[in-house]
């Protein structure tokens, strides 16, 4: 058995505290923490980052740390933590007990979050693992009367379980209570479109999870100066490259169920974006497939 060690943080708990939460087949309705769609958590580059995410934004304060032998949690690697909450949302409102400690296999996140189930592909996913467990997340959020700082992984620890030949039977990995809290709050969740997953940049990811956040469903929409939006993303590359990109993502309108535009007010560039109004056909559609979900 294949075993990885927690490497930032202390005092968990005996795995044999925690009940084992067996993950739920089917077509689960991806759910995401509106923590993590509001707020710099991640890398957006496919590139290993190392440097460290330092952001302040009035009372809130994120500290994200990498270590260089598997770089910061990516976006792409965040699929993993929708699929969990996904799960416990869907364990809750069923009246199923929940724990954070999960089992499952890799062919279940892997065709949940629409990738290939290929070895390179398993690889790929044990890498992403292993990066949500390396990197040492400590913030303000859901901490503010907290009198000593908290600092997490986004995956306490993970193990593999293998069978006689050496071939990946399952995987367990421990949430931290941090995330566990806010996925079993329903104020803190929100339902996102499946077509996340197939967004391939991390920026236009990173926008999508801003817009559905703060846009929601809202006629009106919201919008935001891209400076604003350059802070609040935690890149490391400059504004003017920044806005470029974002630009570009206007240009293209590769988000599910938004339309994006940019325009200037006093100088400054603002980016807005609105909910697409659905077809009677569209909406009597979406209404048969969630009805098939349940």
């Amino acid at each position: 058995m294949a075993h990885h060690s927690a490497l930032t943080v202390r005092d968990e708990p005996d795995r044999a505290q925690l009940e084992l939460f067996r993950s739920i087949p089917g077509n689960i309705p991806p759910r995401d923490a509106q923590d993590l769609m509001a707020w710099p958590f991640f890398s957006l580059a496919k590139s290993p980052r190392t440097v460290p995410i330092a952001f302040e934004m009035g009372q809130t304060w994120i500290s994200v740390e990498a270590v260089h032998q598997h770089g910061m949690a990516t976006i792409w690697d965040a699929d993993i933590l929708i699929w969990a909450a996904s799960q416990l949302v869907e364990a809750r409102d069923a009246g199923r007990p929940t724990s954070r400690l999960m089992a499952t296999t890799p062919f279940e996140i892997l065709t949940y979050i629409g990738r290939g189930t290929s070895r390179d592909n398993y690889d790929r996913l044990k890498a992403a693992l292993d990066r949500l467990q390396a990197t040492s997340v400590a913030t303000s959020i859901r901490q503010q009367h907290e009198r000593r700082r908290h600092r997490f992984s986004w995956i306490n620890e993970w193990q593999e379980r293998l069978d006689g030949k050496g071939r990946p039977l399952g995987i367990e990995l421990i949430l931290p209570d941090w995330f566990y809290a806010a996925v079993l709050d329903r104020a803190l969740i929100l339902t996102i479109d499946p077509a996340y997953f197939r967004l391939t940049g991390g920026l236009e990811r990173w926008l999508y999870r801003i817009v559905r956040k703060h846009g929601g469903r809202q006629v009106g929409g919201w919008s935001f100066d891209l400076s604003h939006l350059h802070a609040k993303s935690g890149v490391l590359s400059p504004y003017k490259r920044f806005a470029f990109e974002l630009r570009d993502i206007v240009r293209r309108q590769p988000l599910p169920g938004y339309h994006l535009l940019i325009d200037r007010d006093s100088g400054r560039e603002r980016l807005s974006f609105a909910p697409i109004a659905l077809s009677g056909f569209e909406r009597a559609l979406r209404r048969t497939r969630a009805s098939q979900q349940r």
